[in-house]
Parts: C-alpha cells; structure tokens; sequence
C-alpha cells in the first residue's frame, strides 16, 4: 500500500503505530504539522507549516520555553483553539498538492484537530481515514463556534473512523459520521508493545506511586499534587515520579505549593524502554483527567502490573472495573484520590488480583502483535 499519515511526527503514539507498516514494507509518507526527525524507513517525510504550531526547530524551542513559563496548560491549548483554526486553508491547499503528487492509496489523518481538519479542508479523492483521540469530541470538539464547525466537516467527509474507545463511536456518530460507513476500535498507539511492557518483580522498600501524563490541559494535576500530603500523612516513605514535567515552572509551582518536594521527583521526557522500567518498579499508576479516551500510559501501567487509578470518565470504564482491577474517582476529588492509593498500597492482595486480571485483559484486546494485523486488514477493506 502507498498509504500518506497526517499525524505529529514527534509524537511517540502517531510513531509507534506508523512503525508497523514501515516494517510491512508499505510504503509510507508522512506529513507533519511539526518539524521532526524521525528514524523510521519513510519514503518521504514532510513538514507542513501551520500558523501558531511553530516555525522550525529552534524557533520552536525557543517559543516554547518563555510560553509554557508564562501560561498553564489550560491557556495555553485555550489560545489554540482559538488562533489555529483561522490559519488552516493555505496549509490544506499545500497538502491538496501534496497529495496529487504522491497519488496515495489512503490517507489516514491520526487526530481531528488539526490534522483531520486539514486533510478535510484538502477533500482528497482517496479514501480519508480519521483518528479520533480521546479528547478531539470532548475537549476541542466544542471549544469554540471554529471548531464545532471544523470538527462536523471533519467527521462528514471522513470515509472511515478509527477510535480508541467505544464512547468516541457514539460521539462521532452525533457528530455526523454516517452509520454506514466503516470503522473500528482499537487502541490509538497500536497496542502495548509486551516485551517491553510487562510485569517485573522490583522490591522497593519505598512505595512509588506514578503520574505519567505530564501537563496538558485536561489532566488534573491540581488533584494529584493536593493529594500527596494527605497519602504521606499516613505512609510517610511513599515516593511520587512524574515523567515530563523536569524543568516546567507549572509542575514546579504545584511542588512548592503543596511542600512535597521531599516525596516528588520531576523526571524529563523518558524513552519507551525507560517508561516501561518505571511503570514495573510503581506500585501505583495514576491518570487523573477530564476528557479522555483510553490512555496508552494506562495501558501499558496495567502490562507492567501497576495498580491503576484514574478519572471516573465513560471511556475509562470499558477498561477498569472500580475495586477489581484498578479504580476510578472523580477527577476534581483530591481526598478520593488519596484514599484510593492508599486502599491500593495497604492492600497487595487487591493488587496482585488486579495484576493478573490486567494481564489477561491486555493479552486479549491491546496486545501490539495482534491490534495492528486488525488496523492493517481494515486498511486493506477500504482499499477493496
């Protein structure tokens, strides 16, 4: 297949599942909203400037540096939704020509905003595959008058849908997605890769608890950080990791706020193989957010048999079950949430059941080797 992917080139996600069809021999061009380097075997990689997503590399480092010490999370997706969708038609022009020049079997845009905007906006003649992430419905969805508008179009003119959750099916169909046309769940990264993700006996003498979701606007960090005093109040050794947040002022602002900065390492961006050491040393994984689809860091924390607590969302529940393999509380709760870790520290039973429940659960519906067999045979039915 000549298949061209609209996706973020930097993101480990968008990579993780593009690899697949590297390795089949496909042939596979990526067009990315963001300057990136990449080591996959593409046959063609291009950067497709977009206003307000950054220039080059270093402008881009530069920018984001003063911003995200200047704005949380929140203002900072806020002031995109507002200001990108205004610039779309001239890089959707770039893409349309792009496109007669590649002639693609399909094109798979892997998120709504803004790479399925774009690719809408282009009205190629080939098959338009769209992604939704968990969030693309709930979150950017109705942000602002723009982008309701976008994401109807977006989802109209797609010739098929890929989510990650059964919830975002429902939701794509409100928001016209036709019943008649093809689509499928499976998870968004392609499924957890098991050599690396899997359960490994590390003893610790000190509990650690993981946040592995970084900043972004609709995690809440605000509830886990209020949260661990309270959990060290009654387990006073329990240490708390937090990948992607060394060096953000926002993350450092909620550490001095709450006085845990004994109990809290801020860790830097961690490689798929270093996460996965970390998820098998945690007895605890927490993904506490509003808007969410199934997380792949939540995946792979129950592969490696970490105890998982999240957000009690709709999308959240196909996967856990409150109190057998994991658990689930509101995402504003702080004390809900430092009950829950401590129920699930106190209790390596409930954790080992939990464990062996998630094994099977992952082995069965997320497991890489055979999620991505099902994405390639439903490439190849749109085809036919």
């Amino acid at each position: 297949m000549r298949l061209l992917f609209l996706a973020d080139g930097r993101s480990p996600i968008a990579l993780n599942w593009m690899a697949y069809f590297t390795q089949a021999a496909d042939e596979i061009h990526l067009v990315s909203l963001y300057p990136c380097r990449s080591e996959l075997p593409f046959a063609s990689v291009r950067w497709l400037p977009t206003p307000f997503l950054g220039s080059d590399l270093a402008a881009q480092t530069a920018q984001a540096g003063w911003v995200r010490r200047l704005l949380p999370a929140w203002a900072r997706t806020k002031l995109r939704q507002y200001l990108v969708p205004l610039g779309l038609l001239r890089p959707a022009r770039q893409l349309q020509t792009w496109i007669e020049q590649l002639q693609p079997d399909l094109i798979h845009a892997m998120r709504i905003p803004y790479e399925g905007m774009i690719a809408a906006l282009a009205k190629p003649a080939c098959p338009l595959l769209i992604s939704v992430w968990g969030n693309d419905l709930t979150l950017h969805g109705t942000a602002t008058p723009r982008l309701r508008k976008l994401t109807r179009q977006t989802l109209v003119q797609a010739a098929a849908l890929h989510t990650d959750c059964v919830r975002d099916q429902r939701l794509a169909l409100a928001w016209g997605f036709a019943q008649d046309k093809p689509s499928i769940v499976l998870p968004g990264a392609g499924g957890v890769q098991r050599h690396l993700f899997h359960p490994k006996q590390i003893a610790d003498p000190q509990p650690i608890v993981v946040n592995p979701r970084g900043l972004r606007a609709y995690v809440r960090n605000d509830t886990f950080f209020a949260a661990i005093p309270i959990v060290r109040q009654a387990m006073p050794r329990v240490r708390f990791l937090c990948p992607a947040m060394q060096g953000e002022a926002e993350a450092e602002r909620w550490v001095q706020r709450m006085q845990v900065a004994e109990a809290v390492e801020l860790l830097p961006r961690l490689s798929r193989p270093d996460m996965a050491a970390l998820l098998q040393q945690a007895a605890v994984t927490v993904s506490i957010t509003e808007h969410d689809g199934t997380p792949n860091t939540l995946l792979e924390a129950m592969a490696c048999g970490s105890f998982p607590i999240a957000g009690d969302l709709e999308s959240l529940r196909e996967w856990i079950t409150p109190g057998v393999n994991g658990d689930l509380v509101a995402p504003a709760d702080h004390q809900g949430l430092a009950f829950a870790i401590l129920r699930a520290l106190q209790d390596e039973q409930l954790r080992q059941s939990a464990c062996q429940i998630n094994q099977e659960l992952i082995d069965r519906r997320a497991d890489y080797s055979s999620v991505m067999p099902q994405a390639r045979n439903f490439y190849l039915s749109l085809l036919a």
